[in-house]
């Protein structure tokens, strides 16, 4: 049987003497999206914080496509095809928008070309930006030029953080048509989000999280019926 391509397996992880998250089981199938969802503090981003290796588990393991890669750093998941969008999006506000995707092409000259245009080919807006610095972008260019960074290192695994934080409506709904896009690529993507419903749209399957434990996985449908009571409390 194929091995998943992420997978939490009873962690438990946190920050100094604080435990936020307390035996959690997630897994993400090959190019799949789920929706890890609940309130404000429920664990949601330490979750993604461990998945992508800026948090090394107390406890309990983290595996990537059947390999157990509990302490890798970051760096090295990313290696792996592991790469995360993180909640404020991460760019780099005085470079380009080429110059933002060649930081993250680490290839040679030609194929970092290649590689760029497959970004714009999904975010064609930006194309049309590439030679303006990213801090005078929209919002939701932002957020597309920090997927697109993500995308230049052709991932097995997308880990997007809070991916509408601050965004208008229709911006959120042109940016999850983009998600939808990046699975039909084979991406495994693994959505950290407060917004359920429109999350729920493009996921596979869907979690939800409360108090630092996972309380229910299964279809959208089946979720969306138990997320009002998820929303009314959370952990740190």
């Amino acid at each position: 049987m194929t091995a998943p391509a992420l997978e939490l397996i009873d962690v438990r992880a946190g920050y100094g003497r604080i435990n936020v998250l307390h035996g959690v089981d997630l897994t993400l199938p090959r190019g799949k999206v789920l929706a890890l969802l609940g309130a404000n503090g429920a664990g949601k981003s330490t979750t993604a914080q461990v998945a992508g290796g800026r948090i090394v588990p107390r406890s309990g393991c983290l595996h990537v496509g059947g390999h157990h890669v509990n302490g890798a750093s970051s760096a090295d998941l990313a290696k792996a095809g592991v790469c995360t969008v993180p909640e404020g999006r991460g760019i780099f506000p005085n470079l380009t928008v080429d110059e933002n995707l060649w930081v993250m092409t680490h290839v040679a000259p030609g194929s970092r070309s290649e590689l760029r245009e497959r970004a714009f080919r999904f975010f064609p807006r930006l194309g049309q930006r590439r030679g303006q610095l990213a801090g005078t972008l929209s919002g939701g260019e932002q957020q597309m030029l920090a997927m697109s960074r993500a995308l230049v290192s052709e991932p097995s695994v997308l880990i997007l953080d809070e991916m509408s934080m601050g965004l208008a409506p229709l911006i959120v709904r042109e940016l999850f048509e983009n998600v939808a896009m990046l699975k039909d690529q084979g991406i495994a993507i693994l959505i950290i989000e407060q917004f359920a419903e429109t999350a729920l749209r493009v996921a596979d399957f869907a979690a939800v999280m409360a108090h630092g434990r996972i309380t229910a996985v299964g279809l959208p449908d089946q979720i969306a019926g138990q997320l009002s009571s998820a929303y009314l409390g959370g952990a740190a």
